[in-house]
């Protein structure tokens, strides 16, 4: 149906880039208190959004640092084109480029890139999900108690911190660990191909979830809040899991 052998090899493509800066100075610049911005996020977004609209001249982006709002079109890439930016700048591995395409606001591929780590995910709607080209699944653990689960920090922590706090206590209480990458595309994919058994993060943005959203339910597992209620791009909260553990981890969060 659509050019998704070619959207691949730019996403790869694009992964060459933040290779090629991985070992050079960063050039840094703040979007707010603890949100950066480097000149690879601003680079890979750039070589995307202009190869993409070659080949989808048709589609619209919502794009992290072009964004103007968060609407979706007929056809629609949403792009994150550094997630992780925070560890990129402390040279800490754990970075992707995550982008999804939305076809009547339905997310229909994904394509998730973790270039220093060597990690391509990529699914499509009804097709299943693979990572390197292999298929993969979530994880079958239904105990809570055996489950490790990962989390994320919203940049208004300093604002939200005790409510942060307690659902880290909750969490640390009743299950085997908590995790904290820097960043939710990563964690989503983790917890589709088994790694984690779930994840919970609030404040995040449609740039953050969209690929990872897709990838989890391709592989098997469940999306929603943390309410157990649909999950929509661009809500504030986001419960992923292997689908086994997902009422317990619900009940859990919002008790």
């Amino acid at each position: 149906m659509k050019n998704w052998e070619k959207v691949k090899e730019l996403v790869l493509e694009a992964g060459e880039i933040v290779k090629r800066n991985w070992l050079k100075p960063r050039e840094i610049n703040f979007k707010g208190e603890i949100d950066l911005v480097t000149n690879t996020d601003l680079e890979v977004e750039k070589f995307l959004t202009w190869n993409l609209k070659q080949l989808f001249p048709q589609a619209s982006f919502l794009a992290e640092e072009s964004a103007l709002h968060l609407t979706l079109g007929e056809e629609t890439f949403i792009l994150d084109p550094l997630d992780g930016t925070t560890n990129f700048a402390h040279g800490f591995p754990f970075v992707a480029i995550s982008l999804a395409y939305a076809y009547q606001k339905e997310i229909v591929a994904s394509f998730l890139y973790l270039p220093i780590l060597n990690e391509l995910f990529l699914a499509q709607k009804g097709e299943g999900a693979f990572l390197n080209e292999k298929p993969i699944s979530v994880s079958k653990e239904r105990d809570l108690n055996k489950s490790l689960i990962a989390t994320g920090f919203p940049y208004s922590i300093r604002q939200e911190v005790d409510e942060v706090l307690s659902w880290m206590k909750k969490i640390l209480l009743h299950t085997q660990g908590l995790r904290r990458a820097g960043a939710a595309a990563i964690d989503l994919a983790y917890v589709a191909c088994g790694r984690f058994e779930g994840f919970y993060e609030v404040g995040l943005k449609p740039w953050d979830t969209a690929a990872g959203w897709l990838l989890v339910e391709e592989a098997g597992g469940k999306v929603s809040t943390f309410a157990n209620k649909p999950y929509e791009l661009g809500h504030r909260e986001i419960l992923a899991t292997n689908g086994l553990i997902h009422s317990d981890l619900s009940k859990l969060l919002t008790s």
